[in-house]
């Protein structure tokens, strides 16, 4: 997928395109052979034409040329003390393989080609020194342009991620963009997305910040309960500028883009996916926002793919996020793009068909599973607890308490809410089927709500409360 290079690395391209290099004296200094400089000259500053022309009639030439062969240094490899003719070569090789997709694949059959580069990746002073950024791009074309699943690019691409990540986490939004574009150009079939996805502390965590930031979304678990009541704040400077955060709407486009790719992936990442980074709801809010069609493509098409790939489970998390309610508004909209309109009606036909049979009850069983609660109506609804507590305890023998226990264990730290929220429900479990107080005390749901008791958060500590208050009521009542 061909996307226009990003302002600042266009720029930076084509100012070293343009220094001059004293390529005789560095012949004779020994920074590279005649050999080499002859093969340069032969597709440096020529017709697109030519270059392909010269290039493919020899390409066992060029690959030695730029990664060494026969017992020969690459011109990387004579030229390291001469970093002026390092980024010369650094952004010819990358004019060469955009433009010469056979070399790539020269190159990939090589054995190993990205141990020539890896190790220019390691000067991470991305903003002095531009040869680990110019490192990138070369890979990146290489590894994408031969479509190379090899061992060696397996090894290599864990490492290019890790740097690329170092751009997606700079405060700099034209770095940032570079780094999601060169992230796109590598998401091209299962074992670099796998991969991708392995990574995700480092690759999609970053990602989810900045659309938490367009969406108006902080961190922290008030920032998550505004997402799921639908008041955030995206404070949007105009459709033409930026969402909240700041964040362009090229950057958010990108960024969409990469999701997009990756939720090919959904039926192995979906429900992590969402347990995670609360996907869903963060979606269905980037959706009510989305300011292009261009964007409401790609967030309408990510969900497709994740919800039709994992109905058991986020299906329920979907209508609780009020997502079918906005596709209702949003099929009242005149959308230009088929694709979109496309997308748009499979989903709402998706979840008709899914609400037309599901209870409440459903809905919150499918909360419990998906691994993460909300604020979502249940859970504070009095009739809904009496109708349904007894119901919640003997479910598949017990499994759906069982999952609250795992949910309970966790820390939280993103979210605290969802500790809170647990609390809320063992309580009412406890009041409203006081004779299975035996079973939950087994299951250690009374010492962990005694744990909760001394959280630093105060909405876990009061529900921690209101729920061992339970326990301590029916305790004394049967004295």
């Amino acid at each position: 997928m061909s996307l226009d290079p990003p302002t600042y690395l266009a720029s930076l391209q084509s100012n070293i395109r343009q220094r001059p290099i004293p390529w005789d004296g560095a012949v004779r200094a020994g920074t590279l052979t005649e050999e080499q400089l002859a093969r340069i000259r032969s597709v440096d500053k020529v017709k697109k034409d030519v270059r392909k022309q010269t290039i493919e009639s020899d390409l066992e030439g060029y690959s030695a040329l730029f990664v060494g062969g026969s017992g020969k240094k690459s011109v990387l490899e004579l030229a390291t003390k001469r970093q002026d003719v390092v980024q010369y070569i650094l952004v010819l090789l990358n004019d060469l393989l955009t433009t010469v997709p056979s070399l790539s694949k020269a190159l990939a059959k090589t054995g190993d080609p990205y141990q020539h580069f890896i190790p220019l990746l390691g000067h991470r002073t991305v903003t002095d020194d531009p040869i680990p950024l110019l490192t990138s791009t070369v890979l990146v074309s290489l590894m994408a342009g031969s479509r190379d699943e090899s061992q060696a690019a397996s090894k290599a691409l864990p490492l290019i991620y890790s740097y690329l990540s170092s751009l997606t986490t700079n405060s700099d939004p034209g770095l940032q963009d570079i780094g999601v574009q060169e992230y796109s150009s590598l998401l091209y079939g299962r074992v670099p997305r796998a991969q991708f996805w392995e990574q995700r502390s480092e690759t999609v965590a970053p990602l989810v910040k900045i659309l938490r930031a367009a969406a108006g979304i902080g961190s922290g678990g008030d920032a998550t309960a505004s997402l799921w009541s639908g008041t955030t704040n995206p404070s949007r400077s105009g459709f033409e500028g930026s969402l909240g955060g700041g964040v362009g709407l090229q950057l958010l486009y990108h960024v969409l883009l990469v999701i997009w790719q990756l939720s090919f992936e959904a039926a192995d990442i979906g429900d992590d996916l969402n347990k995670e980074y609360d996907f869903i709801a963060l979606y269905t809010q980037l959706l009510r926002l989305s300011p292009k069609e261009k964007t409401t493509r790609l967030l309408l098409s990510t969900l497709l793919n994740i919800l039709t790939a994992n109905q058991n489970t986020l299906l329920a998390i979907a209508v609780l996020a009020r997502l079918p309610t906005l596709l209702e508004t949003l099929k009242t909209r005149q959308f230009n793009d088929p694709d979109l309109r496309e997308d748009l009606d499979q989903l709402r036909e998706l979840l008709e068909e899914y609400t037309k049979t599901k209870t409440t009850f459903d809905e919150y069983v499918g909360e419990v599973n998906s691994g993460r609660l909300h604020w979502s109506p249940p859970h504070r609804n009095t009739v809904f607890w009496a109708e349904n507590a007894r119901k919640i305890l003997d479910y598949e023998n017990g499994a759906l308490i069982r999952k609250l226990v795992d949910i309970m264990k966790q820390p939280w730290e993103d979210d605290k809410s969802v500790l809170a929220i647990a609390c809320n429900d063992v309580g009412y479990l406890v009041r409203e089927v006081p004779e299975k107080r035996g079973q939950l005390e087994k299951l250690g749901l009374k010492t962990r709500v005694m744990e909760l008791m001394g959280e630093a958060d105060e909405n876990v500590r009061w529900e921690s409360l209101r729920a061992l208050g339970g326990w301590l009521q029916y305790s004394f009542d049967t004295k």
